[in-house]
């Protein structure tokens, strides 16, 4: 008997009810290795004492300060932690907390910094399909994931998409990753021009594409291309690194890797590790600026922004994985899953690709190897998949609809950055295990 609306009304869940490092025990007293991080999130696994230390400390201070009347020096803190950390060009933070708030924030920070400097007129945003930026109305909208947004369509704002970049489906025979990165920013290019650009107000983007499509990251120069398209209009570049950020791709923010910084990022998930609920928007000297000698204000709020125990939570926590030998630990290990997982699935019949960077990592499960044909949905593979894992004691993160929205499938891998080398081999070994048991049933 349950009186909470869970996300699925069919059968019945296991209740959680310890955690401590890399694994979670449930009532019966079975152990699972969180081989996803929940969602991406336990970046330090579960039980940290120095999290759960500060935590402590902060409750006996203060636990809760609302933001129109108070700072405190825990956000405080925080925000100068992330801006010391964060690409050049980032030079203000938003507190709020979940990667939802967080997109929805960045969206009206993106319009209002318009209407500041004399552009009301700009009203559209662009994104990829195929992307996931959160489910509140504008982060849904912003997203391209057909099936999350097929039943709200009606209600949501409107937005625009082009094509994701996504090589393993779309890179053409004989085009060169640079030909392709080339295509996709002209494409963007055009978007921008059929809308008029004086009317488009951002460009938003995962630098790594997490739960839609697996841990699909950039080609060549592509989002240094993105990034002149977007200059050359005037549009602003909104990064959505909620899953794939702080730390999860070997860098604290994943568009470090491709040489550029946004206008606005976006972080959560691992920023508290799961600790507290937090995720922030950072923001650009410009567009503070804009504000403080316009309005004088954000047109915007929650009631829990600047949270004290969430800032305490995540302000450790972003001490601990920012240690230049965590990000080091994340990178080899992340090798080691990856080299893993070629060994034990890359000539399986079903695997089409095996992707990712740092420690997160995609599998994409496929009919036939050859054609890249995905499964029919009918089956429900991905939740078979997650089923057998389950079953062999890991935790991972399979999604369905990798292709259009309704047909492919995928496995998320995004273990704590703690994980040692003969986890990751327990983790390619029991994956490697429900795959093959999910595709034969």
């Amino acid at each position: 008997m349950t009186r909470i609306l869970h996300r699925s009304l069919n059968g019945r869940l296991p209740r959680a009810v310890a955690g401590q490092g890399i694994t979670i025990t449930d009532a019966e007293g079975r152990s699972y290795i969180d081989g996803s991080g929940g969602a991406a999130v336990s970046c330090l696994g579960h039980g940290h004492p120095e999290v759960l230390a500060a935590m402590r400390a902060q409750m006996d201070r203060i636990s809760y300060a609302h933001t129109s009347f108070f700072t405190t020096d825990v956000a405080e803190e925080l925000a100068e932690r992330l801006i010391d950390l964060a690409p050049a060009g980032l030079d203000y933070v938003y507190l709020v907390s979940g990667g939802s708030e967080a997109v929805e924030a960045a969206l009206k920070m993106a319009r209002q910094y318009f209407v500041e400097i004399g552009q009301p007129q700009r009203r559209h945003f662009i994104a990829r399909r195929q992307s996931y930026h959160g489910n509140t109305l504008g982060a849904l909208a912003a997203g391209g994931n057909a099936w999350r947004r097929a039943q709200f369509q009606p209600i949501l704002p409107q937005s625009h998409h082009v094509s994701p970049c996504y090589a393993y489906r779309d890179l053409r025979p004989g085009e060169t990753s640079e030909a392709y990165a080339e295509r996709l920013a002209d494409e963007l290019e055009a978007k921008i021009l059929e809308l008029g650009a004086e009317e488009v107000i951002a460009f938003v983007a995962e630098p790594v594409v997490g739960a839609t499509l697996g841990a699909v990251g950039p080609v060549a120069d592509y989002f240094a291309r993105v990034r002149r398209v977007c200059d050359k209009y005037g549009v602003l570049l909104i990064l959505d690194e909620v899953m794939c950020g702080m730390g999860r791709t070997g860098t604290m923010f994943a568009c470090e890797q491709d040489g550029i910084s946004p206008d606005l990022a976006t972080i959560a998930k691992g920023l508290g590790g799961g600790y507290q609920p937090i995720g922030a928007v950072l923001l650009s000297q410009r567009i503070y600026d804009a504000f403080a000698q316009g309005s004088g204000l954000f047109q915007h709020g929650h009631t829990y922004i600047c949270h004290p125990l969430a800032a305490a939570a995540a302000n450790k926590v972003v001490e601990i994985i920012s240690q230049p030998e965590m990000m080091g630990h994340v990178r080899l290990m992340g090798e080691r899953l990856q080299a893993g997982l070629d060994a034990r699935l890359g000539q399986h019949a079903h695997v089409g690709d095996i992707r990712g960077r740092g420690l997160f990592r995609g599998i994409e499960i496929v009919a036939d190897k050859e054609t890249k044909a995905p499964f029919d949905p009918a089956l429900n593979l991905h939740a078979r998949i997650k089923k057998e894992a389950m079953a062999r004691g890991l935790m991972s993160y399979p999604m369905g609809g990798t292709v259009d929205g309704r047909l492919g499938d995928h496995v998320l891998l995004a273990p704590p950055y703690i994980i040692q080398p003969d986890e990751i081999d327990l983790i390619v070994e029991r994956i490697g295990a429900a795959i093959e048991a999910a595709v034969r049933s």
